[in-house]
C-alpha cells in the first residue's frame, strides 16, 4: 500500500475543518493538551455526545490521534501529520496559479501601474 493521496487528505482535512465545532475542539486541544470527550464537554459549548462524533471526524481526517488514557478513558491529542499535507496540498496549489495569474496580469496590464485614466504611466 502506498503513500496516501495528498489531495485526499487535503480534502479531508478540509472538510473537517469546514465545521467551527470541529475547529473548536482542535483549539481547546491545542491550548490544553490531550483530553478525553468529557473533558472537552466541560470546556466547551457542545455536549460530550456530539464531542464523540466530532472527534471520530477528525481522527478519520488525521487531526487527531486517539490513545489509551487513565480507568480505559480515551483522550485525544492533535496530529499535526495531515495537515502539513493540506498546507503542502495548498502551496502546490498556489504555485500553479502563480504562473498563469502573472501572464494574464502582465497581459491585461498591471492595474497598480496604472494612471489616473487607466493609462499605463
Amino acid at each position: 500500500m502506498g503513500r496516501p493521496d495528498p489531495e485526499a487528505v487535503a480534502q479531508e482535512v478540509f472538510v473537517a475543518l469546514a465545521d467551527p465545532s470541529r475547529r473548536g475542539i482542535l483549539a481547546a486541544l491545542a491550548a490544553g493538551g490531550p483530553a478525553t470527550a468529557t473533558q472537552l464537554a466541560a470546556r466547551l459549548p457542545i455536549t460530550r455526545q456530539a464531542i464523540a462524533k466530532h472527534l471520530a471526524l477528525l481522527a478519520d481526517a488525521g487531526l487527531v490521534v486517539a490513545e489509551p488514557g487513565e480507568r480505559r478513558r480515551i483522550r485525544f491529542r492533535l496530529d499535526s501529520a495531515s495537515m502539513k499535507v493540506a498546507q503542502q496540498f495548498l502551496a502546490a496549489l498556489a504555485r500553479d496559479w502563480d504562473g498563469p495569474l502573472t501572464a494574464l496580469r502582465d497581459r491585461l496590464g498591471d492595474p497598480r501601474q496604472a494612471g489616473p485614466r487607466g493609462r499605463q504611466v
